[in-house]
């Protein structure tokens, strides 16, 4: 029987893929700062950068992307635990991605194990009110799906410009 890597980077490193990881990595927190508010609930966009790592880099680049992409918005916040939060959901993406799971569904099995830990660190360690943090899981979903979408639309293309 043969193992298979599933944690790892499945690309040839050249100046083309480490120029795009990099971009994947930092570009979040410039994301970040974006949003849109739709009937009270503020939707952010960072997510489709760091869903669009974990497809092309895997779970590992999923997760690289969610800990430098979400920085800025863990110091402007005062809450280092975001930090956290966006690894694990771009670890989970990458992986159910890995495991043939379509990218929406991926997303939404990644926010719902993220969950438990969003409520934990937010309300208890971060000292969060709850109406906030009811208010950020659903506006979570809906920037989660909306991202996985667009990252299922458009990776394609990333995808080719590291292979060319």
């Amino acid at each position: 029987m043969e193992y298979k890597n599933i944690f790892g980077f499945r690309n040839e490193w050249n100046w083309k893929t480490i120029s795009l990881f990099c971009f994947l990595a930092v570009f979040p927190n410039i994301l970040g700062l974006v949003h849109i508010d739709v009937f009270g609930f503020r939707i952010h966009f960072f997510q489709y950068l760091v869903f669009l790592a974990a497809i092309v880099y895997g779970p590992v680049g999923g997760a690289v992307s969610g800990a430098f992409g979400s920085v800025y918005t863990a110091t402007m916040l005062h809450n280092p635990y975001i930090i956290a939060g966006n690894i694990f959901l771009g670890f989970l993406v990458g992986l159910f991605v890995r495991h043939k799971f379509h990218i929406v569904l991926a997303a939404i099995l990644a926010y719902l194990a993220q969950m438990p830990w969003l409520w934990y660190s937010d309300i208890y360690l971060a000292g969060m009110p709850v109406a906030v943090v009811q208010k950020i899981v659903v506006a979570l979903l809906v920037s989660d799906v909306i991202m996985a979408l667009a990252a299922g639309y458009s990776y394609k293309p990333v995808k080719a410009l590291i292979s060319l």
